[in-house]
């Protein structure tokens, strides 16, 4: 299997419709391997709209375990993506806490007031349950697992 390189703190293998990476679990790291995960073969030939939809949805999830999962320990974020001809699969692994209440956030949206009022956080779960498919989430064997798929279909 040919691997390449860590960069930036992510250590990736590819091969075929498949890539795997290990992201130390830091805003950092998890900036840098988000541009890995971008960079990978399988997201080249995705619509400017497609791309961006999953380099959002992927910063969120990946950004929620550091802040969560990760707050009071470090650790390591693997994501596995797979590619078939409608979807961008992803799986992203880490030993961090679990979910509360064993399941993703519900994601609704935060009260929205004044303009200059509004709120630092609380988009993110509202973005990624609005813009995955096949949302999953579980805990097993000390670990979470959490599963999603981004549609490609909107391809050129």
């Amino acid at each position: 299997m040919p691997a390449e390189p860590p960069v930036g703190g992510a250590g990736s293998v590819a091969l075929g419709n498949r890539a795997h990476f290990v992201i130390q679990a830091t805003l950092r790291d998890v900036r840098d391997g988000l541009r890995d995960v971008m960079s990978c073969a399988l997201v080249q030939d995705l619509t400017e709209d497609c791309f961006g939809t999953t380099q959002l949805v992927l910063a969120e999830a990946l950004n929620n375990v550091v802040e969560h999962a990760y707050a009071s320990y470090p650790g390591q974020i693997e994501v596995d993506v797979q590619r078939d001809p409608l979807h961008l699969r992803f799986h992203i692994t880490d030993t961090g806490l679990p979910m509360p209440g064993a399941e993703p956030p519900y994601g609704e949206l935060p009260e929205l007031g004044d303009f200059d009022d509004l709120p630092e956080g609380g988009f993110g779960w509202f973005l990624i349950r609005t813009l995955v498919e096949d949302l999953s989430y579980r805990r097993e064997a000390g670990q979470n697992l959490l599963t999603f798929g981004v549609s490609v279909n909107n391809q050129v």
